[in-house]
């Protein structure tokens, strides 16, 4: 169609018909190259949009593999527990044989307060962790010792802090009565990232010069920014900040050494 009507006072075949019916391709053809030419400029444009969106999509997405990890910690902290209901105390941090060799981890005898009794009944509890016997249940994964954030997941970051003065001290099992610095105040187990992540089944945590050399550093203690995933013997969750000192991540740790040190 055009965009003007003809001039009736000229017939069609006369050549200045033209010039009030021009071809309608031509006019086709100026709109695909305007469209075009917007269309590059908008590129740009949506690339730029494009990177100042992806932090905050990442940021959200890290957000949310937060809460998801503490909500693992929280699931953790209600099985040690019930197993402190049932046994008068909260597990040992490892098991040990008759010459003193640890043999399991904590993790492996809070299974049946994870609904994980079928696969408890499965280990050797005699032989260690990783002998061949126990072999297929040590290579399974269980989901909530894992962290979202974590790119092995082979492994866990979730682990005790083991030392004498702490509430996970070795082969003993700490009493709720023993922690004279109060629950609230005293951690029972700390999340880690790869670096120290280990086999869930292994009776290997970390210790707490470890855990004290995180203080004030750059480099992650867990899998994410900022700081560090920390159960309390009370059951609560709290997210440790890199920037704590050395000081008080061992007054956290000690169960009896008469601080009051309280997490926000």
């Amino acid at each position: 169609m055009s965009n003007q009507p003809p001039n009736p006072s000229l017939p069609p075949n006369d050549p200045h018909y033209q010039q009030w019916n021009p071809p309608a391709k031509k006019n086709n053809t100026v709109l695909i190259i305007v469209l075009a030419l917007v269309g590059l400029g908008a590129l740009p444009c949506l690339g730029i949009c494009a990177g100042l969106l992806l932090p905050a999509v990442q940021a959200a997405r890290e957000a949310a593999r937060r809460v998801e990890c503490s909500n693992n910690i929280k699931q953790i902290a209600l099985a040690m527990h019930n197993y402190h209901d049932a046994y008068q105390a909260f597990p040992p941090a490892f098991t040990v044989d008759e010459a003193g060799q640890p043999l399991h981890s904590w993790r492996t005898l809070i299974l049946p307060f994870l609904e994980q009794k079928a696969l408890y009944d499965q280990i050797d509890l005699n032989k260690p962790w990783d002998d061949p016997a126990n072999q297929q249940v040590a290579s399974t994964v269980i989901k909530v010792f894992g962290c979202p954030s974590a790119t092995d997941h082979s492994a866990t970051g979730y682990v005790a802090v083991v030392d004498p003065s702490g509430a996970m001290t070795g082969p003993v099992g700490t009493r709720f009565r023993d922690i004279l610095d109060g629950s609230a105040n005293t951690i029972l187990f700390v999340e880690v990232g790869s670096e120290h992540a280990v086999p869930w089944m292994s009776p290997h945590d970390i210790d707490l010069a470890t855990f004290e050399s995180f203080a004030g550093q750059d480099r992650q203690l867990s899998n994410h920014p900022g700081g560090t995933h920390v159960s309390l013997c009370d059951g609560a969750v709290r997210f440790l900040a890199n920037s704590t000192d050395a000081e008080i991540r061992r007054s956290l740790i000690t169960k009896a050494g008469n601080e009051r040190v309280t997490l926000p």
